[in-house]
């Protein structure tokens, strides 16, 4: 595999848009003109209102991790298939919830397993972040006497990597919210359900059934991914799913699920049988987070966010072997192809597959 080129940008593509690309640690949006938008809807008969805003969305093969981007030696600036993987996971949940009646996703049409194309959604300012397992940062957090997470109390005598009673949803800012008293204004820190419903506006809630709705469907989502992955002898731990409000043909709004759902990046996923025996054997980026954990010279500089500049300066500068870039190539495609239940197919060159697609069945390339 190490012969296929990986797509490490992915915000310089010739899409017409109607404004500046949005480029994010792994994905690039590109906004359609709304000429495009209506043509496409119109031409491919998508279920969504006319005037809905459509994007490109293209995934990119980079790797984040600690909130930096990470390469590799000879240039090999991303992990080979690691986009296609992530794409694949997430539209293989994505109709199973379709299937099973929960709420609709973001996502009208896949030209390519390098992109999506999207609707418009009122993005929800909460990580919604359920646990089944007791690891990570929530270990490490109960390992210095921390019993309260997010308003819930958890019970004296717990260890590490013990499965909990109860799946936990334990969510998080997504983005900086200003103005409410006990929430600082950082990306990313823990909340309560209190500080949600107190405060609905700051958190884009349109009202306080649609918490208990996300609520739900963040449930109903873990619980049918957790049994499908149980059939794999895999174990979901952890994931952060998104939300957003979408125009229904009717006018009203209605909250779905946005970005992605039960990947290797969004989720923790752990070998059954390696479990069994004690062991915990990652089949999600948190192998790479602690291979880096293990490598680097100073580990502190990942975990302590008051050292970011470091962090960032170390992220820039850090080559990791081809080697080490393979094997999380071999983890994110081994998942993925037993999730969806076939080999990935990984195009030898994803850029200009991408471009002809969108250019030949879109009419998007300028």
């Amino acid at each position: 595999m190490s012969s296929y080129k990986v797509l490490d940008i992915n915000d310089d593509l010739p899409i017409r848009t109607k404004g500046a690309v949005h480029s994010g640690k792994v994905r690039s949006v590109y906004w359609l003109t709304d000429e495009d938008s209506a043509r496409l809807i119109t031409d491919k008969q998508y279920d969504v209102p006319h005037g809905t805003e459509l994007a490109i969305m293209v995934i990119s093969d980079r790797i984040s991790a600690f909130d930096c981007i990470w390469q590799g030696e000879n240039g090999l600036n991303g992990v080979p298939g690691k986009g296609i993987a992530l794409n694949s996971v997430a539209a293989h949940w994505f109709k199973l919830f379709d299937d099973a009646g929960l709420a609709g996703n973001h996502i009208v049409d896949i030209p390519h397993p390098y992109v999506w194309i999207v609707r418009k959604a009122s993005t929800v300012k909460v990580e919604a972040i359920a646990r089944q397992y007791i690891t990570g940062s929530m270990w490490r957090d109960y390992s210095k006497g921390v019993r309260n997470f997010c308003g819930i109390d958890l019970p004296e005598g717990l260890e590490a990597n013990q499965k909990l009673d109860d799946v936990l949803i334990t969510p998080s800012t997504k983005g900086i919210i200003t103005g409410i008293a006990d929430v600082p204004a950082v990306d990313d820190v823990n909340i309560t359900r209190k500080n949600i419903t107190d405060n609905l506006a700051a958190f884009n809630f349109n009202t306080e059934q649609d918490v208990a709705k996300y609520e739900q469907l963040l449930s109903e989502g873990f619980a049918l991914i957790s049994d499908e992955l149980a059939k794999l002898d895999q174990i979901f731990v952890d994931t952060k799913f998104e939300f957003g409000y979408v125009e229904q043909q009717d006018g009203s709004q209605k909250l779905i699920y946005i970005d992605e759902v039960g990947t290797p990046d969004s989720s923790r996923i752990w070998d059954g049988s390696a479990y069994r025996d004690g062991k915990i054997v990652e089949n999600s980026k948190e192998g790479f987070r602690q291979l880096l954990i293990n490598n680097v010279p100073d580990s502190d500089v990942l975990l302590n966010k008051d050292r970011m500049t470091e962090r960032e300066a170390l992220a820039h500068g850090y080559k990791l072997p081809v080697d080490v870039m393979m094997s999380v190539s071999d983890t994110y495609v081994g998942i993925a192809s037993k999730i969806v239940g076939r080999p990935l197919k990984i195009p030898a060159d994803p850029r200009a597959e991408v471009i002809a697609i969108l250019d030949t069945d879109y009419g998007l390339i300028i």
